[in-house]
């Protein structure tokens, strides 16, 4: 029962924890190209945070591409509609982060915790994910299979690999739950 709330309450402060982002995107229409910031560099933010101590953070239409994220304690953090493209985030800890629409294409994610994470339309494009932990992470089902075909070991375990094709079953092919005989 204990477990039941627990998981009950951060499912709701996850869903409060969304909601302006889903608000938001239902009250003007974005085209898709406006999801993802531009591949431009703000010369101004700094580049180099390797071994930073930053739970919590919030990076909203951050551009950090290329930045050194390495072994950074990122925990808890919220990205949205953000990019680390080419990142560095070699054995960063990112449990229980939120990162919506967010870009991990070309990032070293080896060794990373992603745990826990709410990975909604973020895209992972020819990331490095060798030893990365996706155990109870949330991602996009397209995005989770593409993953799935270049993970091994334990990224492999994580994402429950073998678990994508085993849970379907077509609907033609099985027996209708809710209208029995049918």
């Amino acid at each position: 029962m204990v477990s039941l709330i627990s998981s009950l309450q951060r499912s709701l402060a996850r869903l409060l924890i969304l909601l302006p982002v889903i608000v938001g995107l239902t009250i003007s229409a974005m085209p898709v190209a406006a999801l993802y910031p531009t591949d431009t560099v703000d010369p101004g933010i700094d580049r180099d945070l390797h071994g930073q101590k930053m739970p919590n953070s919030e990076f909203v239409k951050y551009d950090l591409s290329g930045a050194d994220l390495s072994e950074s304690d990122l925990s808890g953090s919220f990205f949205s509609v953000s990019t680390l493209r080419n990142a560095n985030l070699r054995g960063a800890n990112l449990k229980n982060v939120i990162a919506y629409a967010t870009r991990f294409d070309n990032a070293d994610l080896s060794g990373a915790d992603l745990s826990g994470a709410e990975l909604l339309k973020s895209v992972f494009n020819d990331a490095v994910i060798e030893g990365t932990d996706f155990t109870e992470a949330v991602l996009d089902l397209p995005q989770k299979k593409s993953l799935c075909q270049r993970a091994s070991g334990k990224t492999f375990e994580s994402l429950d690999c073998d678990g994508i094709a085993g849970n379907y079953v077509p609907a033609s092919q099985s027996e209708n739950k809710f209208n029995p005989g049918t």
